[in-house]
């Protein structure tokens, strides 16, 4: 009888508040440590089945807040640490991601226990924070969403499930719009709606095609744009993506429209965002970053335009089609990757012979005018966007420059599908000399990307800091001598940059 009017305290070290307050107050100061400390107690809880809902909420809570300004340290070694070691990469990798799995979990716990058992003791006080609790859940899945966006993985139909299911419930109880600040201190509020609706504006905006930290740029982005973007389940026209929540599937384009009506179903488009693009776009092409876009800091303005433009093309009225037909093939294809071994794979038959056997070798899945679509073994971190590779069907004589621009590893991260853009089928290498130094010069070595018959205008892939628009370049081909006048840098890679030049033959 005692027992039955005690409060009896939780059997877990945290169930206790001076233990839960030194827990708190001695985390470590390293992120890592810091970080996976946080996650091992989540794990602890888990199995702790003797807290009230409130006090269950009360440790996550307190353990989440902890553990904010360590991700987001870990985050920024991540994305901003230019040479991690493979495993250092894989251990940030791990721990950030199954940080946001853990906790999204014991916030479901918490929001289902509640649904199974609404008259428990400590519901009450739990249901007046249900709209943070339920918020948290969908950031911690969109972030889980993002971090498999980093490794160009492919999200499965649990995560997607994960999020749609608490965004039909909180639509239910009347709180999906309701806003709330995420965290202590942090700018602005968001709400549960707002965080699918990032989610689902992500998965739609090809990632794939961007690079690890223009991945958070465009994040970032999203969330500055967000507010302005037409969700619901109303298909308005200009409709460009649409969602059945209920279903565990990504979003689609309108092209392929849902083919019957569902109460999941959901549709959103840009709106009047594209125009607030477009004019965003102008003003940085201008040399200005507006003061209300805080984006933080360490994004340079060539980035910032680049992804600017990228999701341009996402957020457009009509969406990108495909610009050619792809055909599917079944192919083998050698690979050399970077500058230096395309040079030598360009220069002819003599240079070319101590490359060829370090080539791997892929299979090419599908052609078309504009590139391949190949299979490889994830066998190196070179193979980034943007990387340079120099490529030559099985069989063939001829070799053909390319640039990897699209990114997808399967859940076993150990094939991946790579989308590579055809720069040249008719390369060249080139000794490039400066035209006032004459010929004693130290040559420039060039892969000319040589066009069909056009002799007006060059495109040459140089050695990165090569490209100057005050000097005046020649070269010789075939008894011809080539003077080029620079007009602008049309890319910039890892180890290359393409420049643009005016043409003339003089000789």
């Amino acid at each position: 009888m005692l027992n039955f009017f005690s409060t009896k305290r939780p059997d877990h070290p945290l169930g206790e508040a001076r233990e839960f307050k030194r827990v708190l107050a001695k985390l470590p100061q390293d992120a890592f440590k810091a970080v996976d400390e946080v996650y091992n107690w989540f794990e602890s809880l888990k199995h702790a089945d003797d807290f009230r809902i409130d006090r269950l909420y009360e440790v996550v809570d307190g353990l989440d807040c902890a553990a904010q300004p360590h991700l987001r340290r870990l985050t920024r070694h991540y994305l901003r640490t230019p040479r991690l070691s493979k495993n250092e990469e894989r251990r940030l990798w791990a721990v950030c991601f199954n940080y946001w799995g853990e906790v999204s979990w014991l916030y479901a716990r918490c929001a289902e226990r509640l649904e199974k058992n609404p008259k428990e003791k400590g519901a009450d006080a739990f249901r007046r924070v249900l709209p943070v609790a339920a918020t948290r859940l969908m950031a911690a899945r969109s972030n889980q969403l993002k971090w498999i966006d980093f490794r160009y993985g492919v999200v499965g139909e649990d995560l997607w499930r994960g999020l749609g299911a608490p965004y039909l419930a909180a639509e239910a109880e009347g709180y999906a719009q309701r806003a709330v600040q995420i965290y202590p201190g942090a700018p602005g509020t968001t709400c549960v709606a707002l965080q699918y609706l990032q989610a689902l504006v992500r998965a739609s905006s090809s990632m794939d095609a961007l690079l690890p930290l223009e991945i958070e740029l465009a994040d970032r982005l999203i969330v500055h744009f967000l507010p302005a973007f037409v969700f619901g389940a109303e298909c308005l026209p200009g409709n460009a993506y649409w969602v059945d929540a209920a279903n565990a599937q990504p979003p689609k384009r309108m092209v392929n429209p849902p083919v019957k009506p569902a109460p999941g179903v959901r549709f959103f488009q840009p709106g009047a965002v594209s125009q607030a693009l477009a004019e965003l776009i102008h003003a940085v092409e201008r040399g200005t970053v507006p003061a209300e876009l805080n984006l933080g800091t360490g994004y340079p303005v060539p980035m910032l335009l680049k992804v600017l433009q990228h999701l341009a093309q996402y957020w457009s009225p009509v969406p990108p089609k495909r610009e050619h037909v792809r055909h599917a093939v079944k192919t083998r294809m050698s690979v050399l990757e970077g500058f230096n071994r395309s040079l030598a794979a360009f220069a002819g038959n003599v240079a070319r012979l101590g490359v060829e056997r370090s080539a791997e070798s892929w299979i090419v899945e599908n052609v078309s005018l504009g590139g391949f679509c190949a299979g490889a073994e994830v066998a190196g971190d070179w193979l980034a966007i943007g990387s340079l590779l120099c490529l030559q069907p099985e069989g063939g004589e001829n070799w053909v420059l390319g640039v990897v621009r699209r990114r997808g590893v399967n859940a076993d991260s150990h094939h991946a599908s790579i989308g590579i853009q055809t720069l040249s089928r008719n390369a060249q290498s080139v000794e490039l000399r400066p035209r006032a130094s004459g010929l004693s010069a130290d040559a420039i070595p060039g892969i000319w990307l040589r066009g069909d018959g056009d002799d007006e205008q060059a495109r040459l892939v140089l050695p990165p800091g090569s490209f100057d628009v005050r000097q005046i370049l020649e070269f010789v081909h075939e008894e011809r001598r080539y003077l080029l006048t620079p007009m602008e840098i049309e890319e910039s890679g890892g180890d290359f940059e393409i420049g643009d030049y005016r043409a003339q033959v003089i000789a």
